[in-house]
């Protein structure tokens, strides 16, 4: 009884307690929270600057800033909110449900999950910096290319570009860490009887997000890598008058932009269902066939990105496929709603939380 109780004594002071606890944690419900904090805090730092944004807009002529400065507002805004602040989120909830979900003690590599989430705070700091330097008139500024990144403006930007790239880099990083934990859980960390097709649809609409992140970070890595090289290595990737051509730079970008759409999408998507069974009072309707369709979706949105630039000269048969395969991918999305609806057709509604 006494080796017990000394050996229990000896492994609760060993605990890391305070800050340290949160730097070397690998609880999953703690970097989940630690996740959902990130986002909230990036989030309000983002709405601060699209609060600028719209006061400038409130009406005609320059009231509040010159159109520089409204450009990096744009460009780091949305930075912000799509990298620092909506897929954290996403994520933070995958680390806390994910696990209770599918009956697993934590997820399977605690230590990546810590080192993803690490990675958050400098990518924000590189994000931000060069635009709170500016407010000081100090350097030439954040971003300015909007979030896309597009040559020949992001070639010829001030420093700031190199800082959101890196910034770009690392959040990207922290994406996959993320994505391959979550996909080694799902698959490894079961419960005994839980099998793919009983796990809940939240794990499923994140188990295809990560499969997407996986597929299209590394893409986007290597477009901005390349962008990086144009800037300072003498490289022509993206500009015409070396020989490159910047519309490859923006196929780069937007196979990983329009999954992101959906990377974005889908861990909602398998949220509605389980919610709406929960307060339909009845048993979810189709879960197959919203199985299938979140694939499909996800099959889909890797195939689409050039309806992003229709105008920019591609020829006619890549337009058309570009254009049916866009509309291919409704049809999984009606199926997804008709279930949703069917779910809640002659259903007990209830509405409280």
């Amino acid at each position: 009884m006494s080796t017990t109780t000394v050996a229990h004594d000896e492994v609760h002071h060993d605990h890391p307690t305070g800050i340290m606890r949160w730097l070397t944690t690998t609880n999953h419900k703690d970097i989940g929270t630690m996740y959902l904090t990130f986002s909230l805090v990036m989030f309000l730092v983002g709405g601060a600057m699209v609060l600028g944004i719209r006061a400038e807009l409130f009406q005609p002529g320059l009231q509040l800033m010159n159109p520089d400065f409204y450009n990096q507002l744009i460009g780091v805004h949305a930075l912000i909110m799509i990298f620092a602040a909506l897929m954290p989120a996403a994520t933070g909830f995958a680390n806390w449900m994910i696990p209770l979900q599918i009956g697993a003690p934590d997820m399977a590599l605690p230590r990546l999950n810590n080192w993803g989430f690490w990675l958050l705070p400098p990518s924000a700091i590189l994000l931000t910096l060069p635009f709170t330097l500016a407010l000081f008139g100090i350097g030439d500024g954040a971003i300015a290319t909007g979030w896309t990144f597009y040559p020949p403006l992001s070639v010829q930007g001030g420093i700031g570009v190199d800082f959101a790239i890196f910034a770009v880099h690392l959040l990207g990083v922290s994406s996959v860490m993320g994505s391959i934990n979550i996909i080694v859980t799902l698959f490894n960390m079961r419960a005994p009887g839980m099998t793919l097709m009983k796990m809940p649809m939240f794990a499923w609409g994140w188990l295809i997000t990560a499969f997407l992140l996986v597929a299209t970070i590394p893409v986007l890595a290597g477009a901005v890598t390349m962008l990086l090289t144009d800037r300072h290595f003498g490289t022509h990737f993206f500009d015409a008058a070396g020989g490159g051509d910047p519309i490859m730079f923006q196929h780069l970008f937007w196979f990983f932009g329009h999954p992101e759409v959906y990377i974005l999408l889908l861990p909602v998507w398998g949220f509605i269902p389980q919610i709406l069974q929960t307060f339909s009072r009845k048993p979810m309707y189709g879960y197959k066939a919203q199985v299938y369709s979140l694939w499909a979706i996800g099959a889909l949105a890797v195939v689409v990105w050039a309806h992003h630039f229709f105008t920019a000269g591609m020829p006619v048969p890549a337009l058309l496929y570009f254009m049916y395969s866009t509309m291919a991918i409704s049809l999984p999305l009606a199926v997804l709603f008709f279930c949703w609806i069917k779910t809640m057709w002659k259903g007990s509604m209830t509405f409280e939380t």
